[in-house]
């Protein structure tokens, strides 16, 4: 087992990853910028070190700094948590070139799962469903471009090969639009991702966004954790999550789930992954791969039984997966509320300082947050504070549970879209399940279709 490690991240995932370490007995290094010198794990880490200003420019993604930081501590190993450089190759491989474990897939994969169109052809040729496209990057004959949308039928939408939250997207309803799309794409992918690649796929109107978890050991096992429902989303960005997903009987998931093991193995991956599809009609359709932990894997967590940030470190340490897919139930139901510092009908930004606090409890109640009372919210970061977790043994005991916790959360001094989730878990589609992706921005009025 590793004995010393850096977690190269901030806020709840490093206090997260640092308890994994205690629990395995690994000591940890926190990394900080000079606005997070008060945060929740930079005080219970073994040891600091501060690694730049506020900025994120120059400090969490700072290679040079973060590195220098390892080199100093001792440590043998890297964590990225998410966000930041978690899916950043060029780091992955500096980290590894410098002689430490980097936590998570190798350069090479990353760099293979990080490009959409690679992506989409590794996963064609691992037998992973995907959404019909143009099966590689457009070119510039305008005609042939025709054709393909033709191919495909309409509505397609253009997508930057290297985007990512939403960006580089264009959804293309006729073809006398789809030119101006593909070069609108194009230049906003340039400016945006510095890759002008974009290629085309068919629009999907009603899916739901469901995912599958999974963990390798690079040394030719891989499992899968069952899937979560991401389709509560606002602006492509995940609200609510959940797991399992309604809906999706054992035959279903053993079916996707071991061609996305199967995959694993196929490309050689190393650490957690996860990945997303689109769900429409009782048919998979594959969109991307996160090469790192993802936001939501708590869910997860809670109905396995798996702690996958220990896994990630147990793989890191050279040790094969310590459980086997036939190991792998899924019992109960688990949802996660999103708590972000944000204005709850603007969405703005709420930095300031927490007054009062109480965090909820109870018998399936799980808070992962770094936030106190005193602690102030800084203005340069993600405005997500915390992660609202409920288990149940049914959705319907998880959805309850969740609304007394919301209802017990006090968060003073700043505002946060708590009001948001207590609307969510009283909608009347939601507690059905199977909502769509476009659900909750039309029942918010954030758009007009």
């Amino acid at each position: 087992m590793l004995e010393k490690i850096l977690i190269a991240n901030r806020g709840e995932i490093a206090l997260r990853i640092l308890r994994a370490c205690k629990e395995l007995g690994i000591k940890a290094v926190a990394v900080h910028s000079t606005a997070d010198r008060d945060l929740k794990h930079v005080l219970l880490a073994d040891e600091t070190i501060c690694i730049g200003p506020a900025a994120s420019a120059k400090s969490y993604l700072n290679i040079p700094a973060i590195i220098a930081a390892a080199e100093i501590s001792g440590a043998q190993a890297i964590h990225p948590g998410y966000g930041f450089l978690s899916e950043n190759a060029d780091f992955a491989e500096q980290v590894e070139r410098s002689g430490f474990i980097f936590i998570g897939p190798k350069a090479e994969t990353i760099r293979l799962m990080g490009d959409k169109v690679s992506a989409i052809e590794a996963m064609k040729k691992a037998g992973v469903p995907c959404v019909p496209g143009s099966d590689g990057p457009l070119g510039n004959d305008t005609a042939k471009n025709i054709e393909i949308a033709k191919r495909i039928g309409y509505p397609v939408i253009i997508k930057a090969s290297g985007g990512g939250g939403g960006r580089g997207m264009r959804v293309v309803r006729s073809e006398k639009d789809l030119a101006q799309a593909i070069s609108m794409t194009r230049a906003e992918a340039k400016a945006a991702f510095s890759n002008d690649m974009v290629y085309m796929e068919k629009y999907l109107e009603n899916p739901r966004h469901v995912e599958i978890q999974v963990m390798a050991d690079g040394q030719g096992n891989a499992i899968y954790l069952a899937e979560r429902d991401c389709s509560m989303q606002r602006r492509h960005q995940k609200v609510v999550e959940e797991a399992p997903a309604p809906g999706i009987t054992p035959e279903i998931r053993k079916n996707i789930g071991e061609r996305c093991a199967n995959a694993c193995i196929e490309i050689g991956y190393r650490g957690a992954g996860t990945f997303e599809f689109l769900y429409e009609n009782g048919e998979f359709y594959f969109i991307e791969m996160n090469t790192r932990i993802q936001v939501e894997h708590p869910v997860t967590e809670m109905i396995t039984g798996v702690d996958l940030i220990k896994e990630q470190l147990r793989i890191a340490s050279g040790l094969p997966l310590s459980v086997t897919q036939d190991q792998i139930h899924v019992h109960g139901h688990a949802i996660e509320c999103r708590i972000n510092a944000e204005d709850p009908k603007t969405f703005l930004p709420s930095p300031g300082t927490i007054t009062r606090f109480h965090s909820p409890g109870g018998f399936g109640v799980r808070w992962e947050s770094h936030i106190y009372a005193g602690y102030t919210v800084p203005p340069h970061y993600d405005s997500m504070i915390g992660k609202l977790i409920t288990y149940g043994e049914t959705r319907e005991i998880a959805i309850s549970r969740m609304k007394n916790a919301l209802a017990e959360l006090i968060i003073d001094g700043i505002k946060t879209n708590i009001e948001l989730h207590q609307f969510i878990m009283n909608d009347e589609q939601f507690q059905k399940g199977g909502t769509n992706i476009h659900y909750l921005e039309k029942r918010l009025g954030l758009t007009e279709n």
